[in-house]
């Protein structure tokens, strides 16, 4: 009899325990569930915006947390395509997350990599690419015209993103555009690079360079005044694709956050530094 009583009372501690396996929050002792932790992997060139925007939610969602990883879209590939804990990706161009999405053919994604859930793949936001200038404008640049002029006879220097930056990236359509060797100039000295559009900027408050190549949010951010912004023809469009990912252990609240960013409130706080609905 002893022995039927404990098999009874393990087998309801077993059902009560399975039962409270499969939800996505747990209850605390005192009967109010853990917040949903959700990390956001996004470029760099949205810092400012996001910040406010989670702070937002989190007041309108108080049973979700936010953090954030900053930096490089390239970078943030990397970081996931080698095992980073990631619930939602916001890249500056469609390059690094067409490399981790499964549904793209062997030219986009070369590696064949499978993490987003394409599904949920939305193109988000269109930014600007803009010619910007320390304090002062020194070195004299007007516009991108001027500044293709300038390079090529060697009279002042550009800060770029790296290769692996989608604001490098642009940059390099643009000097392309102007028939302008990217190689030689900067072995004569005349370009130098940074790792992200916020290296770039610092770079160029800090008069380290006569002009340079970033997001017309980051000139907001930074209180620079742009003297050009790129065409469609020297650079196409600036578009931040996101996706949640399929590793995501928080699906339907990393969705539920996205779709928020989708809203007009947060499309009002990306309008307010330049960001736009995708044209």
């Amino acid at each position: 009899m002893w022995k039927k009583i404990m098999a009874a009372i393990m087998a309801g501690t077993l059902v009560f325990a399975l039962a409270g396996c499969g939800t996505g929050q747990k209850e605390t002792a005192s009967g109010e569930k853990d917040k949903v932790h959700l990390t956001v992997f996004a470029a760099a060139s949205m810092t400012e915006t996001m910040n406010q925007i989670a702070q937002e939610y989190e007041q309108e969602h108080p049973d979700v947390d936010i953090s954030f990883n900053f930096d490089s879209s390239g970078t943030l590939k990397t970081q996931i395509q080698n095992g980073a804990d990631c619930d939602l990706f916001i890249s500056a161009a469609q390059k690094q997350m067409n490399q981790l999405d499964g549904s793209r053919d062997k030219k986009a994604n070369p590696d064949g990599l499978d993490y987003v859930k394409s599904d949920s793949r939305v193109d988000l936001l269109e930014n600007k690419v803009v010619l910007v200038t320390p304090e002062g404008n020194p070195g004299g640049v007007q516009n991108f015209h001027d500044m293709a002029a300038k390079l090529k006879e060697g009279s002042i220097r550009l800060v770029m993103g790296n290769s692996d930056v989608p604001v490098g990236q642009y940059t390099q359509k643009i000097l392309t555009f102007y028939g302008l060797d990217e190689t030689v100039i900067a072995r004569a000295g005349h370009i130098t690079y940074g790792s992200n559009v916020k290296e770039v900027t610092t770079q160029v408050r800090e008069g380290s360079a006569d002009c340079g190549v970033i997001y017309a949010t980051d000139a907001f951010s930074a209180r620079l005044k742009p003297v050009d912004e790129a065409t469609k023809d020297m650079c196409g469009q600036v578009i931040y694709p996101a996706a949640v990912m399929k590793h995501s252990q928080h699906q339907q609240e990393a969705r539920a956050f996205l779709d928020y960013l989708k809203g007009d409130g947060a499309m009002r706080i990306f309008k307010s530094v330049g960001f736009s609905p995708v044209s």
